[in-house]
């Protein structure tokens, strides 16, 4: 562990209000249902809003159609067809429970509440809800939470006792049996962290006053051990699992968080933990021109739609968070329930930002135009959960789409993917990102143990860049190497390599595309175009003299581990630069999005000392 994570898990340890064990945490709590996520009157309330406002009527409408549509389909199975996760059907059956509960409580209607009793009353029947994948038992416990407290009213006592009793029998019991272990997720300081400790927590709260001694001690646990996973929001909101993880961590997060406010009156302090008020800026800021997400990490690259940013907004008072939430939501229930109109927009920030820790920066030509140019950086650390070899990689918009893309994770269930062969897979390789490969062969082309940081950040209006020092990488193959991101005139990229090794060391240089790609005769210059847009990029190669580039197939070198069964990647091809026998070596290249046939000029090259 870090001395950064060391210090900032201290940090979280003593702002986070940890009880003491003679505590009854449950003395504070409300006896009036609902009170998870809501407090007294708050529907009646949010009945009245939806009245008033064409947005929320909107998203209302939208829920309404969901609803009626879950109202012709068969409850959800149990089903596990990887042969390892229920999770799937766990997200349904939360998905439906929420939905058809805030249908019956915001417009009523007998069959939303009788529905939602069969999506339980069948998930209750369940053999187990698969504890040995505990995501499974945490969000299905989170779903008959909510079920149990949003439609207490309309239960009788026999259905209130089946709901109570699988909530202990199939949650409380399993995940009181990780927390008497030495390890587990509650030991550790990723999504598994929040998503398992804040479904039990719901839970908790949620039968608290019929069940004090299990809720009680799961309670305690959970508020013990989320401050763990909490830390690694410092110093300034970034996730090191990338943006996709960062809303499933940040989703149970704040519903953690939420439920304890509502319910008990307090949060313990959790909200207070350093970095977590800044935590929204990180999908803004991961968030390209195109909308698509820089997903880094195990994350795809889809656009992120999270509704606790309204929570964000309305607690840390930060009207950019619900801007952004704004225009994306999808919606869900909680997008209403949190709902805030924002009274300033996001094109009052920073155009670009670095999020430490992360260690990833973004710089962007403008905000809210869908054709400006977008670039993603990052160095960071290749311990982090659900990370690639990726250090140094990039992505990149422009003209609308996206040119330099993360081509994304691979089946989570290929053999040894979590494991010892993780880094035999194409997608998980440096070769398989935007980054560089020294000496390639069978091990694993970047070092998995390290970190590496942003020494260099600085933004001005015509000029942004980051500079990473990648050397631990690629120990102990070279004794330096660096690579610069610039973002000049807020429209042409450069990215530049300098790499120095004691010993000759052959490296390759690669990029992905979706795009179709025409070299030029000498080999210098790539046009990449794609049939969804008019314009098109112009990538120069700017030194050494003798690079050149040539376009291959995103697929192992021959030198590389090929396992069966991974993907295969036709979507994209790689732009390539092959050096076979480097000892110090400047490697720059410009990316120019243009309409025109003329070749750009190109940026001035310069040692990165003197960026």
């Amino acid at each position: 562990m870090n001395r950064f994570l060391c210090l900032t898990i201290a940090a979280a340890l003593s702002l986070a209000a940890q009880p003491r064990a003679e505590t009854n945490l449950l003395a504070t709590l409300r006896r009036d249902h609902p009170r998870l996520l809501v407090k007294p009157g708050e529907f009646e309330q949010l009945k009245e809003a939806i009245a008033h406002d064409p947005q929320l009527q909107q998203w209302q409408a939208a829920l309404r159609q969901k609803a009626d549509k879950v109202l012709r389909e068969p409850p959800s199975r149990y089903e596990i067809p990887d042969g390892k996760r229920l999770l799937a059907t766990s997200r349904r059956v939360l998905t439906r429970v929420q939905l058809l509960a805030w249908m019956y409580r915001t417009e009523g209607g007998r069959p939303y509440a009788e529905r939602a009793w069969h999506e339980l009353e069948t998930a209750a029947g369940f053999k187990d809800w698969n504890p040995s994948h505990f995501l499974d038992t945490a969000e299905m416990t989170h779903a008959f939470a909510i079920g149990y407290d949003w439609l207490y009213d309309v239960w009788t006592p026999a259905q209130r006792a089946t709901l109570r009793n699988a909530i202990i029998e199939k949650g409380f019991k399993p995940g009181l049996a990780v927390y008497q272990r030495k390890s587990g997720w509650h030991t550790c300081h990723h999504n598994w962290n929040q998503v398992c400790n804040g479904g039990l927590t719901t839970g908790a709260l949620a039968i608290g006053d019929e069940a004090p001694e299990p809720a009680g001690e799961i309670l305690r646990h959970a508020l013990a051990s989320v401050p763990l996973a909490m830390a690694e929001y410092g110093p300034d909101g970034g996730w090191p699992e990338g943006p996709g993880y960062w809303h499933y961590a940040t989703m149970y997060n704040v519903a953690m968080i939420a439920t304890l406010e509502s319910a008990l009156g307090t949060d313990f302090r959790l909200a207070a933990i350093p970095g977590f008020s800044e935590t929204g800026l990180f999908p803004i800021y991961m968030s390209g021109a195109t909308g698509l997400s820089f997903n880094f990490a195990d994350c795809g690259e889809g656009e992120l739609r999270p509704s606790e940013l309204f929570w964000l907004a309305r607690k840390f008072q930060r009207p950019e968070y619900a801007a952004y939430q704004q225009r994306k939501a999808t919606p869900s229930p909680l997008d209403i329930l949190w709902h805030t109109t924002p009274t300033n927009h996001p094109t009052e920030l920073p155009l670009d930002k670095l999020f430490r820790h992360v260690e990833v920066v973004s710089m962007r030509g403008a905000w809210n135009d869908p054709n400006t140019v977008f670039v993603g950086f990052k160095a960071g650390d290749n311990k982090a959960n659900h990370s690639h070899l990726d250090l140094g990689s990039f992505v990149l918009d422009a003209s609308g789409v996206r040119w330099v893309s993360d081509i994304g994770s691979d089946n989570y269930n290929l053999p040894g993917f979590f494991g010892k062969t993780r880094w035999d897979y194409y997608r998980l390789r440096a070769e398989g990102h935007n980054t560089l490969v020294l000496n390639p062969g069978k091990n694993p082309d970047q070092n998995p143990r390290a970190e590496t940081r942003i020494t260099r950040f600085e933004s001005k209006p015509q000029r942004a860049f980051a500079i990473a020092n990648l050397t631990a990488a690629y120990a102990p193959h070279a004794k330096l190497v660096q690579r610069g991101l610039a973002l000049l005139d807020r429209r042409q990229v450069l990215v530049q390599d300098e790499i120095l090794a004691e010993q000759p060391a052959d490296l390759w240089w690669f990029m992905h595309t979706p795009a179709d790609i025409a070299l030029a005769p000498n080999g210098q210059t790539a046009t990449l175009t794609m049939k969804k847009t008019s314009g098109k990029l112009i990538v120069q190669l700017l030194t050494p003299a003798e690079a050149r580039f040539t376009v291959m197939d995103a697929k192992p070198l021959s030198s590389s581990p090929n396992p069966e069964g991974q993907a295969k990647n036709n979507k994209f091809r790689k732009l390539a630069i092959h050096l076979p026998s480097v000892t110090a070596t400047r490697l720059a290249v410009a990316f120019t999005p243009c309409t025109d046939a003329a070749l750009p000029t190109p940026p001035a090259v310069t040692p990165l000392s003197q960026w």
